[in-house]
């Protein structure tokens, strides 16, 4: 018996794994017994923060592992494909969809049983034959994050993360804002080919990459913005009034994800450079390149909600509508939801956990998700994967299984286990923490392409 605690992305892929492999498996859910400050439901693999899954080509490190994730018959994976919504060279996701669409995969497995009810404790060690998978992400109750804090024997970590806006399409001026994707890159599914929605769960290593096709179709909606439209929003950005979060002095956010405030704060053009960046981009109206640019991404597939990409926010709610209003297009914008902050909690994962995310102190015990110390989507559900092939393999009396280090998956578990403890903070997958090639092609392209083939090549291997 496998015992996952957390229907997040990691849980429902630990269990989606653990069961594939014969294993019994309890997913314990604890909503609606017990609700969050940031979900909206009581669904399996609920996504809370942006709809985007990050880039899905092979060219960077986040489409690689997603590639390697459907090698290895990833359910998240395959629910995001049905999901899917145009996002340029992006996996972006219907997040009803996509939730609708694990719940009702994992129901057609036998070997999975859901249990909503909150579990308060660090379960105590297993009879032989059971595991435990601890993926309660960074919203982990008080009492059980209590326990992981007696049983761990640190102070947890933790940061402050935010959630983008999203606006009803119809409130948009489209005659303000014109459809196109940054550099001209659109990635849709090739339904013809490897990028098509499977709705089947059978694994796809003897498919080719799953990535998509570029099509030429702009996938984003752009809102441009000349000097003057831009110094008067950045203006009113940096003096709108902020909600009040506890120890908000201390406050520290996660790089990936910083408030546009706090980023304002840190420079007049820094927006300019980061989630406003004009670069790859033109006004079909204007004939030249904005000064700055805000870019809306589809939420759902009825392409009836838009959320602002890299707008994540801690203002005020009235403040949030006052000063986004100030955004060429989106003047009359009504907002389906307003961006919020949340408080992650993660444990240390390099004084607490192994490559096959089992804990030093426990072979029974797992942890996966972003508890564990990863930051993302994808990677939480990469960290279930392995953490629920393992704990399936301990129970089965089997040596549990570490990735190679030359994989995106494997490098993800090794970063986590070995990091340095003293300043530990979550990441996402790069290339750059995967180990270096012996002979490194010059050209940039080529070099990502050769990490790419070594560990696709590296993987299957493994998976013999």
């Amino acid at each position: 018996m496998v015992r996952i605690i957390g229907g997040g992305l990691a849980g429902c892929e630990a269990a989606w794994q653990a069961a594939r492999l014969g294993q019994d498996v309890t997913l314990y859910e604890m909503r609606p017994v017990q609700a969050t400050l940031v979900h909206k439901t009581d669904h399996l693999a609920e996504l809370v923060c942006s709809n985007s899954f990050r880039g899905d080509k092979l060219d960077n490190a986040v489409g690689l592992i997603k590639e390697e994730m459907r090698r290895l018959d990833s359910v998240v994976m395959a629910a995001a494909e049905v999901a899917r919504v145009p996002a340029g060279a992006a996996l972006a996701v219907d997040r009803e969809v996509f939730s609708r669409e694990v719940a009702a995969r994992l129901a057609t497995e036998p070997h999975i049983t859901v249990c909503r009810e909150e579990v308060t404790s660090v379960p105590p060690p297993s009879a032989p034959g059971d595991a435990v998978i601890i993926a309660t992400g960074p919203l982990t109750s008080d009492a059980l994050s209590q326990a992981i804090q007696a049983f761990v024997g640190d102070e947890h970590l933790s940061f402050y993360d935010a959630i983008s806006p999203i606006v009803l399409a119809e409130s948009i001026d489209l005659d303000k804002v014109f459809r196109q994707s940054r550099w001209g890159r659109s990635l849709r599914r090739d339904t013809a080919g490897a990028g098509a929605a499977r709705t089947d769960a059978a694994p796809v290593a003897a498919e080719g990459p799953a990535c998509g096709v570029d099509d030429g179709q702009g996938d984003y909606l752009n809102c441009p913005m000349t000097k003057a439209d831009y110094d008067a929003f950045y203006d009113a950005l940096v003096a709108a009034e902020s909600a009040t979060i506890h120890d908000f002095d201390t406050a520290t956010f996660f790089e990936g994800c910083l408030p546009i405030e706090v980023m304002a704060h840190r420079g007049r053009d820094t927006l300019r450079f980061g989630p406003m960046k004009p670069v790859g981009l033109e006004d079909p109206r204007a004939g030249r390149r904005p000064y700055a640019v805000v870019q809306l991404r589809q939420d759902t597939l009825a392409g009836d909600h838009f959320s602002l990409v890299g707008f994540q926010t801690q203002l005020k709610w009235s403040e949030q509508a006052r000063v986004l209003r100030l955004i060429p297009g989106l003047e009359r914008a009504e907002f389906v939801r307003f961006g919020m902050v949340h408080r992650n909690t993660f444990i240390n994962g390099p004084k607490v956990l192994r490559p096959t995310w089992q804990t030093k102190g426990r072979d029974d015990l797992f942890f996966a998700g972003q508890i564990s110390g990863v930051e993302g989507y994808v990677e939480s559900a990469a960290s279930g994967l392995i953490a629920g092939r393992n704990a399936a393999r301990v129970a089965q009396g089997l040596a549990p299984l570490a990735p190679p280090r030359t994989t995106a998956i494997g490098a993800l578990a090794y970063y986590v286990s070995h990091a340095d403890p003293a300043h530990y903070q979550p990441s996402n997958i790069t290339f750059g923490i995967m180990p270096p090639l012996g002979d490194p092609p010059r050209d940039k392209a080529l070099r990502k392409q050769a990490l790419a083939d070594r560990a696709l090549t590296d993987l299957a291997a493994w998976m013999r």
